[in-house]
């Protein structure tokens, strides 16, 4: 397991930057106020590490977060994602533009391809890794990119993918894909870790969740962790930002996360990446 310390701990990425481990998405979370606080309401519980995208269209009111809280932007991981209808080479370089303008910063921390679009992610990758090489970003990867997606990535790139974001939760582990990427040295992250909601009618989380007294998110998130995964929980409540956020105060056992594993049935609750049409 690797070394999980506190909130604002991180994993390191291929290329040596530190990607903090635990963040703050904001996936369907409305431009505007609700979101502003959102993102203040994490940084002061400590989070430093903020997900956003194109699509989720609230990148003005993740800036506008920012740009309120008293945390130097220095100190915060933002992330950002190229939409699909932008994607190809010229059109890749003017949607990071415009994502740049509308957060109101000079650089992003990580940058990601948000889904495989058949014959454009080549080129979309070729242009984040100009920018890249131009210091606009300091990280770049993607997301929902299966092993093959990333081997035909690689065939030809200049740089290896540091991050691919993945639907993750012990319904879908895909444990072949976290080894490959393991292996190519790339960081797994996870999205919908709460199975879309469902996870907290199921029994046996229930069981966990008594058994360490923490609530059923908290077991997941913990054990998203433990197999060495980012974690980036939706919320746009402050206290269940700040519940989220307290797993740092125990720790599952080898059987308990053995047990998580097994319950993996490579059910997906969002799109299939080899299947999806956006």
């Amino acid at each position: 397991m690797r070394q999980i310390t506190d909130l604002q701990g991180t994993f390191t990425l291929n290329n040596g930057v530190e990607m903090p481990y635990f963040g703050l998405g904001v996936y369907l979370s409305e431009d505007g106020q609700e979101v502003i606080n959102a993102v203040k309401w994490a940084l002061q519980t400590g989070y430093r590490h903020i997900d956003t995208a194109s699509i989720y269209r609230n990148e003005e009111g993740v800036g506008q977060g920012l740009k309120e809280s008293d945390i130097a932007r220095s100190e915060v991981f933002v992330v950002s994602k190229v939409w699909n209808a932008d994607q190809g080479y010229d059109s890749t370089l003017r949607a990071f533009d415009a994502s740049l303008q509308r957060l109101d910063l000079d650089y992003l921390d990580l940058y990601l391809i948000h889904w495989p679009v058949a014959h454009k992610y080549k080129e979309t990758w070729r242009a984040l890794e100009r920018l890249y090489r131009e210091k606009r970003i300091r990280a770049i990867g993607v997301s929902n990119f299966m092993q093959h997606h990333l081997e035909d990535v690689m065939e030809q790139a200049e740089v290896v993918p540091m991050v691919n974001q993945m639907e993750f939760h012990p319904y879908l582990v895909q444990q072949p894909l976290l080894d490959f990427c393991k292996a190519k040295g790339i960081q797994y992250e996870a999205w919908s870790p709460m199975m879309q909601g469902k996870i907290f009618a199921m029994d046996s989380f229930k069981e966990l969740a008594s058994k360490y007294r923490k609530s059923v998110a908290q077991i997941v998130l913990r054990w998203d962790l433990q197999k060495g995964v980012i974690t980036i929980p939706k919320s746009v409540k402050e206290e269940r930002i700040q519940r989220n956020a307290e797993i740092f105060d125990f720790e599952l056992s080898a059987e308990d996360v053995a047990f998580l594993d097994s319950l993996d049935k490579g059910q997906r609750f969002g799109p299939d990446p080899d299947n999806f049409d956006f």
